[in-house]
C-alpha cells in the first residue's frame, strides 16, 4: 500500500519517518516497532 507523505498518521524509527495510512496501523508500529523490522 502506498501512503502519501501528506498523512497526518507518523512515527519515527532510525531517523527515517514512517507514514500510515490509519491510527490503527499507527499504533499497531507504535506499540512493538521492532517487529517491523
Amino acid at each position: 500500500m502506498e501512503v502519501s507523505e501528506d498523512s497526518k498518521f507518523r512515527s519515527r524509527k532510525g531517523g527515517q519517518t514512517i507514514y500510515f495510512c490509519c491510527p490503527h496501523c499507527k499504533s499497531k508500529f507504535d506499540s512493538d516497532p521492532a517487529k517491523f523490522g
